[in-house]
């Protein structure tokens, strides 16, 4: 099971690496997206993943018996998807702000606030 994540993980990774590269700014969202997807599976495969193996404390034992998954990678995962999606939510709103005003998603055009090159 851990190699088909790393798998994922690792076609995940390179899929936003190709969209980042990209030009246009939304390609460069999505690919921002699937890196934050890629991050989260990073860490919620680090909590071991065991099947049918909850991290429950019986009562009067200190610590779980056998085998069990980690609760902290998988509360942090859930953290950082909230978190993941207010960044999604801002930078929204953030490119529809710049499409509005500039009329492009090409990052090369939007140099709106770059000063431009006197010529000689």
């Amino acid at each position: 099971m851990e190699a088909l994540t790393a798998l994922i993980i690792g076609l995940l990774v390179a899929g936003a690496v190709y969209l980042m590269l990209a030009r246009n700014f939304m390609r460069f969202l999505f690919g921002l997206i699937l890196l934050s997807n890629a991050a989260n599976l990073t860490i919620f495969a680090s909590g071991r993943m065991t099947l049918g193996a909850p991290a429950l404390v019986p009562y009067g034992a200190e610590a779980p018996l056998g085998e069990v998954g980690n609760a902290l990678p998988q509360a942090l995962v859930l953290t950082a998807i909230v978190i993941g999606f207010g960044l999604l939510a801002f930078t929204l709103a953030l490119a529809f702000e710049a499409y509005r005003r500039l009329r492009t998603m090409d990052s090369d055009k939007m140099r709106y606030a770059e000063p431009k090159e006197e010529r000689e």
